[in-house]
């Protein structure tokens, strides 16, 4: 008996890897064929695409790659994933399916970047504490992020990957957020940079702050908190360069990675003046990187110095014009026309523009609609430009379009599939992966979660 089964066992692995495999296979998966070979290989034990598993090959009718520069789609595609990595993309018919690799052929449907959120406060229980100082730099909301948060999982049904959690805007330093991958399982997987930024509200609400401060407060105690930050900053990098002790102060960490380029301003910032403070104040005279979030009403007269001092404008919720505050936008000098807050900046001469939800306050799920809303109310989308606004645009905005934002070798596998232009309401989300792993699937019953 214990011959029989060895000669059993043997049998079994000698036999071809596609017939092993032929009942645990989903229909939609093809496994191309496997050299032979006079010695057995291990099986990988995860799943195609991720890190540990065999590669996988995706079959697209198109894919949106969306790089900073060249060519923004290829039509009948094939992108290798291999570790978690993009390995290759380009046309099938020049670019070959490496042997063992596992084929996802999704036909006639879409193949894009995960989007990415710059402005959420959707990951966690968010029982920090920001509004003790009117400026908190030291304030980490990553101490709060919750994995298994439902409302992230529905941020993945609508396509995005990656996003800051922020603290809120009742102080002008709330503290730091931290960029994170969704859809992984535990902290440490999810945590892509951290800190990922520092949150500033140059106005709009902080003046409800305990003794009622005004704008020129506000701007001379923000000021003095960068000031002295920035500082001890140069101290700190003076006294490593030269191998002198180097004492850290933990409310100002942040911007010391400010003050590196690891991290930038996100700035909850509304009306042309505040705007043009932040832009002046952050950019102009200390020379840290900084982005517009919300830039609504007029703000966006501030494009032409946003260009020139390189600084980013990710817009919304809801970027049209409307008599409620939620509605934000700005009609231009022409009151009988409505016009949307991105295309403002647009015509202002801007090119760095992104859209955020602010989630919850606009569902996380809904932030390509915020894409389209921008078309509507004048947005030009040629050149893919509202597909880039919600990918490769605030992953450069971030400093992390080297690892995520477009379809190109050697990022992230952060991929949808949807069923047309991600930017069109009209065609969902079918599937969405976070370095090669598959986090949500429509074709899972409803959801699998």
């Amino acid at each position: 008996n214990m011959i029989s089964s060895a000669l059993a066992l043997l049998l079994l692995c000698a036999a071809p890897a596609d017939a092993q495999q032929a009942t645990a296979t989903p229909a939609k998966l093809v496994v191309a064929p496997v050299q032979a070979s006079t010695t057995a290989a291990a099986e990988p034990t995860a799943p195609a695409g991720e890190p540990g598993g065999k590669g996988l090959a995706i079959l697209t009718a198109k894919a949106l790659t969306v790089p900073l520069a060249g060519e923004q789609y290829i039509d009948n595609a094939v992108v290798l994933v291999k570790d978690g990595l993009i390995e290759a993309v380009g046309p099938a018919a020049s670019t070959p399916v490496p042997m063992g690799y596992e084929v996802l052929d999704i036909g006639s449907k879409w193949l894009s970047p995960g989007m990415v959120e710059l402005h959420a406060h959707i990951a966690g229980t968010f029982d920090i504490n920001d509004t003790v100082y009117l400026t908190n730099p030291g304030v980490r909301a990553y101490t709060s992020v919750r994995p298994e948060d439902p409302k992230l999982k529905l941020g993945l049904a609508g396509g995005v990957t990656t996003m800051l959690f922020i603290p809120g805007s009742g102080s002008n330093i709330g503290g730091q957020g931290v960029l994170l991958k969704l859809g992984l399982d535990s902290y440490e997987r999810m945590e892509g940079r951290n800190p990922g930024s520092m949150k500033l509200a140059q106005a709009g609400n902080p003046e409800r702050w305990t003794i009622r401060p005004g704008r020129s407060f506000m701007n001379w105690n923000t000021r003095n908190t960068l000031r002295r930050g920035v500082a001890y900053a140069k101290a700190y990098e003076d006294a490593v360069a030269n191998d002198a002790p180097a004492e850290k102060d933990i409310q100002f960490e942040i911007i010391r990675s400010l003050y590196k380029n690891e991290a930038q301003i996100s700035t909850h910032t509304q009306i042309y003046q505040v705007a043009n403070m932040t832009v002046t104040m952050c950019a102009q005279e200390l020379g840290l990187p900084v982005l517009i979030d919300h830039g609504t009403f007029d703000a966006a007269r501030v494009a032409p110095r946003a260009k020139e001092l390189g600084v980013s404008a990710i817009l919304g919720p809801r970027g049209i014009d409307a008599p409620t505050p939620l509605m934000m936008g700005w009609a231009g000098t022409n009151p009988e026309r409505i016009q949307g807050v991105a295309a403002g900046y647009q015509e202002q001469g801007l090119e760095m523009i992104g859209f955020n939800t602010d989630s919850p306050v606009i569902p996380q799920e809904e932030l390509s609609l915020q894409a389209s809303m921008g078309v509507r109310y004048g947005f030009e989308w040629d050149h893919l430009q509202t597909i880039r606004g919600l990918t490769i645009i605030p992953a450069k905005t971030a400093g992390i379009d080297h690892l995520v934002g477009s379809i190109e070798a050697g990022k992230h596998a952060d991929l949808i599939v949807t069923t047309g232009d991600p930017a069109d309401p009209r065609c969902p989300v079918e599937m969405s992966l976070t370095e090669g792993e598959k986090v949500y699937d429509a074709g899972d019953g409803q959801r699998r979660w």
